[in-house]
């Protein structure tokens, strides 16, 4: 197998049903250059072992898997599969998204070839709730400025392409294994990537991003929606006191105490509300001077739910 020009970096762990799809985007990409797919397999349940080698076989020039004896989950599997990346530029899908527009690597290679100030590009994506079967389209606006990153991460993972030492740089300067808080590896690594280089958003839609009602990102159980939530606003005042000197504490504060409240005035008994927003302006008191804590306290009380549905 020649060296590439480009590496697809695809981690997969239980992703039978839609590995194939992820696969077959992969491989539909026309280019003038070369590209091999890695797939990083993490000891599966299922039949995902057994998927990635039916096309080792298939493609042994384009298709190459890393995997081990026993699963050393997701955060030593990215990086894993990245480490085996040989190509210039990386670009990132995981086992259950998929690419819809086979220009895409050529489009983003050929942007990333002409403007070498610039770390990283990324598109645009659809959402496809797998529950459901409903698709959307992603955010309206999309940001490149590490300013606007921070409070809003508009970057989907599965649309990344990005230029392979800044990658290795960025895990030796941050070492993300070091913070077992911190529940995605993407989050930090782009913004990272707005701190430190130039980030290009291109505006075509090239790939899907499929949201699993069980994923942690996606988490129907409320509380795990807000400790998800949480950790992303740790991620950011983290990089915000590195990298921005902390000029966004309070509005990212604001935000992450905002968010929970929002999941709160839907979800759960009052309790659990006052004793998150008394906890936010415990630790940041000038939260006690928003009007969302109280606003959406008032619409919690006058629109109470059953809760039982609530738990759900």
């Amino acid at each position: 197998m020649r060296t590439p020009l480009v590496s697809v970096c695809m981690t997969t762990y239980n992703h039978a049903p839609y590995l194939r799809e992820a696969i077959e985007g992969v491989l539909a990409q026309q280019t003038d250059f070369d590209v091999e797919l890695v797939l990083g397999e993490d000891c599966s349940t299922d039949s995902t072992r057994a998927i990635c080698e039916e096309y080792v076989a298939r493609f042994p020039d384009r298709v190459r898997l890393v995997c081990g004896t026993e699963n050393i989950g997701w955060r030593a599997n990215y990086l894993r599969t990245f480490e085996a990346c040989r190509g210039r530029y990386v670009a990132y899908c995981d086992g259950d998204d998929w690419w819809c527009d086979p220009g895409k690597l050529q489009r983003q290679v050929a942007w990333l070839e002409t403007h070498p100030d610039c770390g990283m590009c990324y598109t645009r994506a659809e959402s496809f709730y797998q529950a459901t079967g409903r698709r959307e389209p992603d955010e309206e606006h999309h940001y490149t400025d590490f300013e606007h990153l921070l409070r809003r991460l508009t970057i989907c993972n599965c649309t990344t392409v990005a230029r392979r030492e800044l990658i290795a740089r960025y895990y030796r300067e941050i070492r993300p294994a070091e913070h077992p808080e911190w529940l995605t590896d993407d989050a930090p690594m782009w913004l990272w990537f707005a701190a430190c280089s130039r980030v290009a958003f291109l505006p075509e839609f090239t790939a899907v991003h499929r949201r699993l009602p069980q994923s942690v990102s996606h988490d129907t159980q409320y509380r795990r929606r807000i400790a998800f939530c949480d950790s992303l606003m740790e991620i950011s005042l983290w990089f915000d006191a590195r990298y921005g000197g902390g000029r966004q504490r309070f509005r990212l504060r604001r935000k992450q105490s905002s968010d929970a409240l929002w999941v709160l005035s839907y979800n759960g008994p009052v309790r659990e509300y006052l004793a998150r927003w008394l906890s936010d302006v415990r630790r940041t008191p000038r939260l006690a001077l928003c009007p969302e804590g109280a606003g959406l306290l008032v619409k919690k009380i006058l629109f109470r739910r059953n809760p039982e549905k609530q738990q759900r």
